[in-house]
């Protein structure tokens, strides 16, 4: 018998909540996370905003000694983790601790410690260096310091495929326990890349929105007026289960992984290709994988970044990979980083429990701010109010710089 995927709990922590019920009533009301930013002086940017997470207490989570040795990223990745698992009710024994694993990512990893310690550099010689700065930035320490203090011995790692990390994580862990190398797994991102370098390094390169004056309408997917991405932060953890061992323990199965699927572009650097002819190959792999027909699926998560062309590139690719059903009213899309902003790394994991939370409610959060959908962009896009749909499988996209495309299906769980 092939060995099934569930998933028993979920942690979301963005601009819109820092809990998955925050986050998820957020969505449903159309509400922005995106606003003026408060972490550093934005003097002289041309981006001034951004979809902070707000009234964040790390202590509620680490003790204030761990939490100075730690970057926001592991702060957003032990919040996320701590109600994915409250929520699974996993326990993690002697007796099952080295068939639990983590995989967690990250896009950038500390990017705030690494500004400060080199500002420490610079105004005090090396002897101002943190003896804790490698191990609060590296991309991995999320992942390390989870399983430290879960005491998870299986299988570990970190994913740091741009904008593709988390979903990389998922799908990752969930061939981890289809191959029989784990029985569950602690699997998302998380990212904390709202600083100065980071911001004004993306506003460099143009990819960024410069409503500075109208913030929360910045982020826009499909619009005809969009400019740019918003750049978030937060955390995505999803907790993975071999569905006779969630069973085994009675566990309350929330939704199942059933496709996986990853492909390169190879065509430049961080322009999606033409048609996003790589988004499509991942989107095929991964309804090749489930096993099911294009048709089937009833809701799709788009990656939906708020660029000119990225939007309209994914918008065509949906199109190729469903044929008629991409332009049926069975088929709906939304862009819920018009809401969150982008989380890079991140961005995977906070997606795949939305997806879940759709699932499970049957109705489909909104792509706010989209007032005039781009004519290019053709198909249903859940404009701007949450709506009811019956559906029983959703995809979710995400891409990445270097062009990396994953994409995730899930199927909603009925006994």
């Amino acid at each position: 018998m092939s060995r099934r995927v569930v998933i028993t709990g979920l942690g979301l922590v963005c601009g819109v909540g820092n809990t998955a019920p925050e986050v998820w009533q957020g969505l449903l009301s159309g509400a922005s996370g995106v606003g003026p930013i408060q972490g550093f002086d934005t003097t002289g940017f041309p981006v001034t905003f951004a979809a902070e997470v707000r009234n964040f207490d790390p202590l509620n989570f680490v003790d204030k000694k761990e939490s100075r040795k730690m970057g926001r990223f592991i702060h957003f990745a032990f919040a996320a983790t701590a109600e994915a698992m409250a929520q699974s009710g996993l326990k993690i024994t002697p007796e099952n601790a080295e068939r639990v694993g983590v995989f967690i990512g990250s896009g950038i990893g500390g990017f705030e410690v690494i500004e400060r310690e080199h500002a420490n550099l610079l105004n005090g010689g090396p002897r101002k260096i943190s003896p804790f700065f490698i191990p609060a930035t590296i991309v991995n320490m999320a992942a390390g310091q989870i399983s430290i203090r879960y005491g998870a011995q299986g299988p570990i790692s970190a994913s740091a495929t741009a904008c593709a990390t988390s979903a990389n994580s998922i799908g990752d862990s969930v061939r981890m326990i289809i191959h029989g190398d784990a029985d569950a797994m602690i699997a998302g991102g998380s990212e904390a890349a709202v600083t100065p370098m980071s911001v004004g390094g993306f506003a460099a390169m143009r990819a960024l929105s410069t409503r500075n004056n109208e913030p929360e309408k910045a982020s826009r997917p499909f619009d005809k007026d969009r400019d740019g991405f918003v750049i978030g932060e937060g955390a995505g953890i999803v907790i993975l289960e071999e569905l006779e061992f969630a069973k085994k323990r009675g566990a309350k199965i929330l939704a199942e992984v059933i496709g996986y699927g990853m492909s390169a572009d190879a065509y430049h650097m961080t322009a999606i290709a033409p048609e996003g002819a790589g988004a499509q190959r991942a989107m095929r792999a991964a309804i090749h994988d489930a096993g099911i027909a294009p048709e089937e699926i009833g809701y799709v998560n788009a990656h939906a970044t708020s660029t000119p062309a990225g939007d309209g590139n994914e918008s065509l690719a949906i199109e190729k990979v469903f044929g008629e059903h991409a332009l049926s009213k069975t088929l709906k899309v939304s862009g819920t980083k018009s809401m969150t902003g982008h989380l890079l790394g991140g961005a995977g994991g906070l997606e795949a429990g939305i997806v879940v939370l759709a699932l499970q409610n049957q109705v489909l959060p909104p792509t706010i701010n989209l007032d005039n959908v781009d004519p290019e962009c053709r198909l249903d896009y859940v404009s701007n109010k949450a709506i009811p749909h019956s559906f029983d499988v959703a995809l979710s996209n995400s891409f990445g710089f270097g062009g990396i495309n994953a994409t995730l299906i899930m199927r909603r769980w009925t006994e």
